[in-house]
């Protein structure tokens, strides 16, 4: 497949992309994908031609986005509950962004290596992601299983493979490495009411001093933690992040859970979206 056409297919699933076609009913990349992919796009409605989009990636070029679909749906979803357990992505880690992360009783980072990427920055990343969690592990294509497994055999990190069948196989358990936990970058994960509710619980108010000043003052508080302390309180924070409609996003179609759960929907934003899959492409 060309690079023409995996641009494409990236920019449909993406929450530009969605937020557009809810308001309009039209998107061009949408439009693009459809035309140069299906025949007779104007006979089936929005949610038959998802589905048939989500089949292209399947059948032609897992990406990212694939991926990740894949791991809410049967890890979050499949393994898990959504009651207790909370999904998140592109979480900023020291020099790198968190793929996927599940956090229930505990967290695990999950960093994709599709059939499409290379493996140049992977050990930089493990580095970064061992300093704010204990977890780690890689999920990657089964042709990529022996390369992998050669490299982190003897390491801590985890194993998960996208199989042909696009079912996930743990090929390596995620040892718990708490040694190069760091409080410094864990705080920089959090947002200013995360961090302000974890001091006043710990020392009963915040600090009074300048503007200027407070977010250092902040921080030494959360350092001056013990490190598997501030840990907790990190996952506690954390896991407190995504709130959505249970309800509601049960009813989200299978190749759309990853999109809309990130995506803060309403009960609104439901209802556009139910309107635009039940109804025939719009040009």
């Amino acid at each position: 497949m060309n690079t023409s056409n995996n641009l494409i297919l990236n920019s449909v699933f993406t929450q530009n992309t969605f937020r557009e076609l809810l308001e309009t009913q039209v998107e061009d990349s949408y439009s693009a994908t459809l035309k140069r992919y299906l025949n007779d796009p104007q006979t089936k409605t929005n949610q038959e031609l998802i589905s048939a989009i989500y089949s292209v990636l399947n059948n032609q070029y897992r990406n990212e986005y694939f991926y990740k679909n894949t791991i809410l749906n049967k890890l979050l979803l499949g393994r898990h509950s959504i009651k207790t357990t909370t999904a998140l992505t592109e979480i900023p880690i020291a020099k790198s962004k968190a793929d996927f992360i599940l956090i229930n009783g505990k967290a695990v980072v999950y960093e994709i290596k599709t059939e499409l990427d290379n493996f140049e920055r992977l050990d930089s990343q493990l580095i970064d992601y061992y300093k704010a969690f204990s977890r780690v592990c890689v999920v990657t294509s089964e042709s990529n299983y022996e390369y992998i497994l050669g490299r982190l055999r003897d390491t801590p990190v985890g194993i998960c493979l996208l199989t042909d069948r696009n079912t996930l196989s743990t090929k390596k358990e995620p040892l718990e490495d708490s040694s190069k936990l760091d409080a410094h970058i864990m705080f920089k994960i959090l947002r200013k009411s995360e961090y302000e509710t974890i001091i006043k619980k710990i020392y009963g108010n915040l600090p009074k001093v300048t503007q200027f000043s407070y977010y250092k003052v902040c921080q030494k508080l959360f350092c001056d933690l013990k490190v598997e302390d501030a840990y907790k309180y990190l996952l506690r924070a954390l896991k407190e992040r995504n709130s959505i409609d249970i309800e509601e996003f049960l009813y989200v179609p299978y190749e759309l859970k990853f999109l809309i759960y990130f995506s803060r929907f309403r009960k609104k934003d439901y209802i556009k979206l139910n309107k635009f899959l039940k109804s025939k492409f719009g040009g």
